[in-house]
C-alpha cells in the first residue's frame, strides 16, 4: 500500500514538473533617445524587458563596458559611475546599490533588466505600443526618447523632400495639435490619432514607420526645443497631393511653405 502510494505521488511530481515550463519570451525593439538598439536581440518575458548591457550603455554613451573573468561577472563605468552584472546571483549593482533580478548570458551577450538600470542610472523606460516595444530616455537627455522617436518620423515620411522651414513647419502643426483640447495631448496619440479617420497619410501608408532622415531628426529636436515656422496652424495639405476640399471648406487659410499649405 505505501509502495503504490510512493509511486503515486512520484508520477504527480514528474507530471508537474513536465508541464512546468518557463514563462515565453518575444523579441521586441528598444529605441534609446529615437535609435533603436542594434546591438543583438532585445526580450520580453513577464512583462519584464532583458537587452545586452553593452547596447544600452553604448547608446547612452561614454561607457566602457568589459566582461570581468576573474569574478565571472559583466563590468562597466562611466567616470565616477560603476555597474557590475552577475548572472550567477541574478543582480545588477549600481553604483553600489544591488538591485534583484534575471541576468543571463546569451552567444556572448550579457543581458540585464531594462528598467532597473535605466531608471537607476537616472534614465526613464516607457512602453510604447505603437512600436511595440520600449522607449528609453537617456540620463540628462534634452528630449523625450517617444516624442522625439514618432516625431522625426512623422516630418520625415511628410516632408522629406522640404527645407528645414518646412520640415519645422510640419513639426509644429502636430506640437499645436497637443496643445489643442480638440486633439489628443501627447505626440504619438496626435499623429496615430484615428477619431475622425486617420489624420497623416503616412500612417495609413506606413510610410511613418520608416527611419527618419537625418535632417527630419534636426528638425524634430528644434521643434522640441519650441521653433515654429508655422504659427498656430493645426492643418496642412499638399496640392500636388491632394485637394484638401474639406481643409478649404472649413479653415482659414494660413500661409504656404515650400509643398505644403497651412490652416488654422
Amino acid at each position: 500500500m505505501k509502495r503504490k502510494l510512493l509511486c503515486g505521488l512520484l508520477a504527480a511530481l514528474t507530471l508537474t514538473c513536465a508541464t512546468v515550463k518557463a514563462a515565453p519570451s518575444r523579441v521586441v525593439p528598444v529605441q534609446v533617445d529615437g535609435t533603436v538598439l542594434s546591438q543583438g536581440v532585445n526580450y520580453l518575458q513577464s512583462g519584464v524587458t532583458y537587452v545586452p548591457l553593452r547596447g544600452l550603455l553604448d547608446a547612452f554613451g561614454g561607457w566602457s563596458v568589459w566582461w570581468d573573468s576573474s569574478r565571472k561577472v559583466a563590468a562597466a563605468a562611466s567616470g565616477s559611475q560603476s555597474v557590475t552584472a552577475n548572472p550567477s546571483r541574478n543582480t545588477v549593482t549600481v553604483n553600489g546599490r544591488t538591485y534583484s533580478g534575471k541576468v543571463f548570458v546569451e552567444r556572448g551577450r550579457t543581458y540585464i533588466p531594462l528598467r532597473t538600470l535605466a531608471t537607476a542610472l537616472g534614465g526613464s523606460v516607457a512602453w510604447d505600443p505603437q512600436l511595440g516595444g520600449a522607449a528609453v530616455t537617456s540620463p540628462g537627455a534634452d528630449h523625450n526618447a517617444m516624442d522625439l522617436y514618432w516625431l522625426s518620423r512623422i516630418i520625415s515620411a511628410e516632408s522629406r523632400g522640404e527645407n528645414m522651414t518646412g520640415q519645422i513647419a510640419v513639426g509644429n502643426v502636430v506640437l499645436n495639435r497637443v496643445a489643442a483640447k480638440e486633439f489628443p495631448n501627447t505626440i504619438p496619440a496626435v499623429i496615430f490619432d484615428r477619431k475622425h479617420d486617420v489624420q497623416f497619410t503616412p500612417v495609413s501608408n506606413g510610410t511613418v514607420y520608416l527611419p527618419p532622415t537625418a535632417k527630419s531628426v534636426e528638425a524634430a529636436k528644434r521643434v522640441l526645443n519650441g521653433e515654429n515656422t508655422a504659427g498656430k496652424a493645426l492643418y496642412f495639405y499638399a496640392p500636388a497631393l491632394s485637394q484638401g476640399t474639406w481643409i478649404n471648406a472649413n479653415r482659414a487659410y494660413l500661409k504656404t511653405i515650400g509643398c505644403h499649405r497651412f490652416y488654422l
